[in-house]
C-alpha cells in the first residue's frame, strides 16, 4: 500500500486516511520513526497498552504462577 503526502515548511505531514485506517491510529497515537543504513525509514504506530495483554496467558483451572517463579 502506498500513498502519498507532502511536507510543510514546519516539517509537519499528514498520514493518509487509508493508512491511518488500517493501523487503527487516532488522535494521541505515539508514533517512533527508525533510519535505516540503506534509507529506508520504518515507522511503527505505538497505540496498544500493556493493560491489553492482562488475562492473555490465563487457562482455565490453571492457578496463577508468581512472577518469582517464572523464569524457573
Amino acid at each position: 500500500m502506498a500513498e502519498e503526502s507532502t511536507l510543510t515548511s514546519k516539517g509537519q505531514t499528514t498520514i493518509p486516511k487509508g493508512i491511518r485506517d488500517k493501523l487503527a491510529m487516532k488522535s494521541g497515537d505515539r508514533i517512533t520513526f527508525t533510519l535505516m543504513p540503506d534509507g529506508t525509514v520504518l515507522m511503527r504506530v505505538k497505540n496498544k497498552s500493556i493493560l491489553g495483554l492482562a488475562g492473555m496467558l490465563h487457562r482455565k483451572g490453571r492457578k496463577p504462577v508468581p512472577i518469582d517463579q517464572l523464569s524457573r
